[in-house]
């Protein structure tokens, strides 16, 4: 069954494709990256044993079979649009399991909005793997991810940018009261307690504690970035967190104010096959509104 669907999904790009005339299009108008219209079509090329476009200098053009299929694939896909409206519009409730991924230090701030969604939509069963592993959503491990750092680039992912979210240094109430607060950045790095984390992680203001700051002054490191916040909320020393999760606590200040960029981006990520579901959409909605009002 999987097989034809992926096949059916194959004939509706080049479809797609057949009615935009190009690859850049087809991919813009759905959603995906170029190569991944360009791979399905030759696949779908390959199992038909035939071609079904010419080549040319102004995109692509059917040739008399991909015509002949795309003519029917034409006619499916404004039947299943129809049936999708339908099934949308009679559908009262979203439910199943959604399954989402995501690192541990985003929890603090998704949890409260995981409660809400919930209570949006009670038939929703969430379960949530907290993973530093990239968790494949085309082998179905996943249905949704939230994931910090470089944009993800998998064929057939989805992906759409949810916030740009900067970083710095802070201190505790607790530290500053024994230790004080740096006058520059030199006193910073010379002469005061930091933690930080996992080296091989590509985060901004862990990697410039590693790179900048003495290893006899990193008297903590903390290996889950979540356990790293709660060492500087309990003023074991100076580290990094996201903006975000300063405000959701008290009694931190910011070390040396805004000195330096540390942006990271979140994006979410959904696979092709599972984008249109109700329960994804209803999730991905959801999910960006509260980013747009944070």
């Amino acid at each position: 069954m999987s097989a034809q669907i992926e096949q059916w999904d194959d004939i509706r790009i080049a479809y797609t494709v057949a009615k935009l005339g190009t690859l850049s299009a087809a991919a813009e108008a759905l959603n995906i990256h170029h190569s991944t219209v360009l791979r399905r079509i030759s696949g779908l090329e390959k199992k038909l044993n035939t071609r079904l476009f010419f080549r040319h200098a102004r995109g692509y053009e059917p040739t008399d079979a991909g015509k002949a299929l795309l003519q029917v694939a034409g006619s499916i896909n404004q039947q299943l649009d129809t049936l999708s409206g339908r099934l949308l519009g009679s559908d009262e409730h979203v439910e199943g399991a959604l399954m989402i991924t995501t690192v541990s230090g985003m929890m603090e701030l998704f949890t409260p909005w995981l409660a809400e969604f919930q209570q949006l939509y009670p038939d929703i069963r969430l379960e949530v793997s907290l993973d530093n592993r990239k968790l494949r959503l085309d082998y179905g491990e996943a249905h949704i991810a939230l994931r910090p750092g470089p944009k993800p680039s998998e064929p057939d992912y989805i992906v759409q940018q949810l916030s740009s979210m900067p970083a710095g240094l802070y201190a505790s109430d607790s530290y500053i009261a024994r230790f004080g607060l740096p006058k520059d950045i030199n006193e910073l790095v010379t002469q005061h307690r930091f933690i930080s984390g996992d080296p091989k992680k590509p985060i901004p203001f862990i990697q410039w504690i590693e790179k900048n700051v003495p290893q006899e002054n990193i008297v903590y490191r903390a290996y889950d970035v979540v356990n790293g916040t709660y060492a500087v909320s309990e003023g074991i020393g100076i580290g990094g967190m996201n903006q975000t999760t300063y405000k959701l606590r008290t009694g931190l200040t910011p070390v040396l104010g805004p000195w330096i960029d540390w942006n990271t981006n979140l994006w979410l990520v959904t696979h092709l096959m599972m984008h249109r579901t109700a329960r994804v959409q209803a999730f991905c909605d959801f999910i960006k509104q509260k980013f747009s009002a944070l």
